[in-house]
């Protein structure tokens, strides 16, 4: 075993002792369940059901939700186990996986917990989505058999080049995979110089997915305190874009007075950082609470699981994780909503989706305040043509279908050697 891996296997094991206490401090901090900090810890409160399983694990809520078509798949064939590390994937995964499909945390990948999780669990087959890659979790698996496939992969060239350095060591980790499955051939081709022995192209589980889901009331009851102002919905953004998006609000309004910028931030413990930053402006707070008036003119949607309302809101909108170097946030779930999309120059996440959805547009790209401000002007300004590019971003994401059904054929000859 190269250096690297020996070294974090004797760094986790003397980590064992004190797992319990550092999960109990994170747990105060809201970044862990206090109810399942067992399972982080390998020790499941569910029986194993009898017959096969195969194990899904993705680290957050994006990796679980892009596997949902593929689980209601794998669903036909056994029962399927799905694994994730953060409090918000559980609480989506609770509501979004399908029947017979189970949810457990994803152990801490120290050999004990690593250990019992497999001793309990028995997995036939394992599949890791995008990128989460856990070395005692997947090096153990493999030494007891379990057949193992690295799906929808993804993996940045920053990280690529950086994985480099220690190429024997993720090699290594690669080596653990039957087979990796791709998002597109550029990523296929940096994971092969990694070492990755059976690379395909499949395409992106992301252009499958169900759209976002609603509820309905909830819906009626937005858009009646809207009525027909003008909307500028900035979504999934991080610190660094609200500044931005809040002047081009500024500008906007001098040209649309009733104008009502939504901000939906990626964490939703940010909500009160926004209120400062709005200042003056006159704001409300979702998560409080808090209902649109006529005076409002900046909404703060600090709440979970509510992105298929706000998508459903308005033809456009302005995606975060672009305008700081965080490669972008899922294009498909707004384009597939007919929400056309402005978004800045980080997009390296999933470059091919959203080549997709901007070529289709037409346009998309901004770098600042004023070029949000100008293509929602143009927009707001004439809305024919933003409901046009709406349908078109649409169409852009139905474009790249097909991967649940390409993944599921190369995964075949691999289940079915463990059935």
């Amino acid at each position: 075993m190269p250096l690297g891996l020996t070294a974090w296997r004797l760094l986790t094991g003397a980590l064992s002792p004190v797992a319990r206490l550092l999960l109990r401090r994170r747990a105060t901090h809201g970044k862990e369940d206090w109810a399942r900090l067992n399972e982080r810890l390998g020790i499941s409160g569910k029986a194993r059901p009898e017959g096969r399983l195969i194990w899904v694990h993705g680290a957050s809520v994006g990796e679980s939700l892009s596997a949902l078509p593929l689980i209601e798949k794998l669903l036909e064939h056994a029962t399927v186990l799905v694994t994730s590390g953060t409090v918000t994937s559980a609480a989506m995964m609770s509501q979004r996986l399908p029947k017979g499909a189970l949810h457990q945390f994803v152990p801490l990948d120290t050999p004990s917990a690593v250990t019992r999780f497999l001793d309990h669990w028995k997995p036939d087959a394992g599949l890791f989505v995008e990128s989460d890659l856990w070395p005692n979790l997947i090096l153990t698996a493999k030494a007891r058999g379990v057949k193992l496939a690295l799906v929808n992969a993804r993996i940045s060239a920053r990280s690529a080049e950086r994985w480099l350095w220690a190429r024997k060591s993720f090699a290594a980790l690669l080596a653990g995979f039957d087979m990796v499955l791709a998002q597109d051939e550029e990523v296929a081709e940096r994971f092969r110089k990694l070492g990755a022995r059976k690379v395909e192209v499949v395409g992106s589980l992301k252009a499958d997915a169900p759209a976002l889901p609603v509820d309905e009331d909830a819906l009626a009851e937005v858009r009646r305190a809207i009525g027909t102002r003008p909307v500028l919905l900035a979504a999934q953004t991080h610190p660094g874009e609200d500044e931005t998006i809040l002047p081009a609000h500024d500008l906007l309004r001098v040209r649309f007075p009733d104008l009502l910028t939504i901000l939906v931030p990626r964490h939703t413990a940010r909500g009160a950082d926004l209120e400062m930053l709005c200042g003056a402006r006159p704001h409300r707070r979702r998560s409080a609470g808090d209902q649109i008036s006529p005076q409002t003119a900046v909404y703060i949607a600090d709440t979970m699981g509510e992105l298929g309302l706000f998508y459903r809101l308005t033809p456009f909108c302005f995606l975060g994780g672009t305008l700081v170097p965080l490669g972008g946030h899922n294009v498909l779930e707004p384009a597939a909503l007919h929400c056309a999309v402005l978004a800045g120059p980080h997009t390296g996440s999933a470059p091919r989706a959203y080549e997709a959805v901007l070529q289709a547009q037409g346009f998309g790209r901004v770098l600042s305040s004023s070029d949000i401000a100008r293509e929602a002007e143009r927009l707001l300004s004439d809305p024919a043509m933003a409901r046009a590019a709406a349908d078109a971003a649409a169409r852009g994401a139905a474009a790249l279908a097909g991967a649940v059904e390409r993944t599921q054929n190369a995964l075949r000859t691999m289940l079915d050697a463990r059935a």
